[in-house]
């Protein structure tokens, strides 16, 4: 297994992460980008970006996306498909392992974002990664020709569940009250010929076995009994996002929300470590306050390892 020894790794390639990268490049800083799966962030899973300063309403999130990537690249980022399951902060020196290779940094990023939330329902944590899921546009392929369930009204939930018509024989969607007539979105879901709506109905239970899930339990409001859904999917999309920290074991400290502790220049609590974008769980989860967490993290790492007291501007006046 290869070492790869660099100035910056930045784990994550959503917007804050490829802000980041751009600006690190530009000042001339060796930079790597590692990268889960660059179609399963919030961004890439947006259809419309419709406020994001300069970029025409009609672009999708994915294509935004992937313009801040290339951008970073053009400017000599590395940017790399890697899952990381483990760093280790400790020396000047910050690890990152991935089963791809081992990387070293004088600057670590942590800019993995955000997803799911934590488990409310009865068996939701036993079978996460074994048949429950945050993101059908993660593992909807896994599903192809089989019976899943989508629970939630919200619009990512909505967006969900139309990834999974793609792949599925039946998609489930269990909502605990009725979608808006004028809601045009879920209409086109519910009019969907493998999409079965359980209206005004709540999930009760997850059940399965050592082979991951099995069924689900669900309530009718109507009804007095729960009934049993036999499915092998189950994709839950209700209110709030949990920050992917999973990663860090307890090197870094985390706010009472799960988000990582940082400092006005995105600095964490060890030195040669920032943390931008949603991995904070700041309240506004935006791609542009994601950019701007990247532009910060970047100007202040330029002055870390080059020893600035004052940061490069990357404009000219005349």
């Amino acid at each position: 297994m290869e070492t790869i020894e660099t100035d910056v790794v930045i784990v994550g390639g959503g917007p804050a992460g490829c802000s980041c990268a751009l600006y690190t490049s530009r000042a001339d800083l060796k930079t790597v980008i590692l990268d889960k799966n660059p179609s399963v962030g919030a961004l890439a899973i947006t259809h419309q970006i419709a406020n994001y300063p300069g970029v025409p309403t009609d672009i999708s999130g994915d294509d935004l996306l992937t313009l801040m990537r290339d951008q970073a690249i053009q400017y000599g980022t590395d940017y790399r498909r890697a899952q990381v399951f483990g760093v280790d902060v400790n020396g000047e020196w910050k690890t990152v392992f991935t089963p791809e290779g081992t990387f070293k940094a004088k600057a670590l990023v942590l800019a993995s974002g955000a997803m799911g939330r934590p488990a409310s329902f009865k068996g939701e944590a036993d079978f996460l990664g074994r048949g429950v899921s945050y993101c059908a546009t993660c593992d909807g392929a896994f599903y192809k020709g089989r019976e899943v369930a989508v629970v939630g009204t919200n619009k990512e939930a909505i967006e969900e569940a139309n990834v999974l018509t793609k792949f599925a024989s039946t998609v489930h969607w269990i909502t605990s009250s009725d979608p808006k007539d004028d809601d045009m979105h879920a209409q086109d879901l519910m009019n969907q010929p493998n999409v079965k709506h359980w209206s005004r109905t709540r999930l009760m239970q997850i059940e399965g076995d050592d082979g991951g899930v099995t069924g689900v339990l669900v309530k009718n409001r109507s009804q007095e009994s729960n009934q049993s859904l036999t499915l092998e999917g189950v994709f839950v999309y209700m209110s709030g996002s949990k920050p992917i920290t999973d990663f860090l074991g307890d090197q870094i400290a985390l706010n009472e929300n799960g988000g990582v502790v940082v400092d006005d220049f995105m600095s964490t609590t060890s030195e040669g470590v920032w943390a931008i974008g949603d991995i904070r769980n700041t309240p506004f989860k935006q791609a542009v306050v994601a950019a701007s967490d990247g532009c910060i993290a970047a100007m202040a790492i330029d002055r870390y390892l080059n020893s600035r007291k004052s940061i490069r501007v990357d404009w000219v006046h005349s």
